[in-house]
């Protein structure tokens, strides 16, 4: 899914400004392909060419996600932050199972109280 962004809009990673979002997260490695993509993008390098401070920046202000159960929270995010510092805010991943929103049709008012 990740190779198509790319293949249909050249260059889809290297906006700075793009951000990416999984409605059910479950093993963490959708968000963490995004993560290697945005990492590895040329305009990111230059941009943010310390890698922390990049790795950083991408993780607090371009990935967020809903997990639907505390286990699969702790699998997903675990998968993602592996051992980074715990100075990477973690609030963009939020506890939250997003199926009784979508069938209700409240999806995106659920989006839009954790992610504005």
């Amino acid at each position: 899914m990740v190779d198509d962004f790319e293949k249909d809009n050249p260059g889809f990673f290297y906006n700075p400004s793009k951000t990416f979002i999984d409605l059910y997260m479950k093993s963490g490695f959708y968000i963490a392909e995004l993560v290697k993509r945005l990492y590895n993008s040329k305009c990111l390098k230059n941009t943010f060419p310390n890698f922390e401070e990049r790795l950083k920046r991408i993780l607090e202000n371009q990935v967020c996600g809903f997990v639907p159960s505390p286990f699969i929270y702790n699998i997903s995010t675990n998968f993602i932050f592996g051992n980074l510092s715990r100075d990477i805010s973690r609030k963009n991943f939020v506890l939250e199972d997003t199926i009784p929103a979508a069938k209700e049709g409240k999806l995106q008012k659920l989006v839009d109280k954790y992610f504005e």
